[in-house]
């Protein structure tokens, strides 16, 4: 009997099968993310999503590079897009190359516009530094819901109020987990936690409080 050389051994099949599936909006394919991605040992399925650049099992993931950022905030797109992404269970939002500082617009007006992501849309929104970045979260949110992940089909149920305020605090630049049910033991209501003295925060969070009271400094200038 002759081998064939062109058959994967048994190992070589379980090792395709254990690899972390990610669903990929066409419109990403020349995306350096998906070079990434696949250096990384992710399988990719590319297909046309309704909506979303990514699908990890029920989390629908929009990337936006900053100047795509800034530009669609600017024509209203990013609205439109942002409605879509909210009426899934599990929205987030990935913002590439973030650097405030380097948007051709007033600074606080990127700040006003993520605040009201995380506070009227309930979307948790992260900062990745380049392609690589937003590849290595890709793939380590695809290795954590891999177990018991049965298919990329969206679903829409409720979360509960608790786990909403949970999953937008967590979105806050430096809070985490344990922080966000920290700051909501103390203060009941993500509204709260905005509305809270610098001095309570600081109590309560110490360092990372300053990030929260940045952020709501350009809240209060847009209304």
């Amino acid at each position: 009997m002759f081998e064939n050389i062109f058959s994967k051994s048994k190992a070589q099949e379980k090792a395709e099968q254990e690899k972390p599936v990610i669903a990929v909006d066409i419109h990403e394919k020349n995306s350096l993310v998906l070079a990434e991605l696949i250096a990384l040992g992710a399988k990719l399925d590319i297909q046309t999503l309704e909506v979303g650049d990514y699908i990890v099992n029920d989390i629908v993931i929009e990337r936006k590079t900053m100047n795509d950022f800034v530009s669609s905030m600017l024509n209203k797109r990013l609205r439109v897009q942002l409605d879509n992404l909210k009426r899934n269970e599990k929205p987030l939002l990935i913002i590439e190359n973030f650097d405030i500082e380097q948007a051709k617009v007033n600074p606080n007006c990127v700040r006003g516009f993520i605040m009201s992501i995380l506070l009227n849309y309930n979307i948790p929104v992260i900062f990745t530094q380049d392609a690589k970045d937003t590849a290595d979260y890709l793939y380590l949110l695809a290795k954590k819901q891999e177990r018991g992940c049965e298919s990329l089909r969206l679903k829409r149920k409720a979360m509960s109020k608790k786990s909403q305020a949970e999953y937008v605090l967590e979105g806050f630049p430096g809070i985490g987990p344990k922080t966000a049910k920290k700051l909501l033991k103390k203060f009941n209501s993500i509204k709260n936690v905005i509305n809270a003295p610098e001095e309570e925060l600081k109590k309560e969070i110490g360092k990372k409080a300053d990030k929260l009271i940045d952020l709501r400094s350009f809240s209060s200038q847009n209304h």
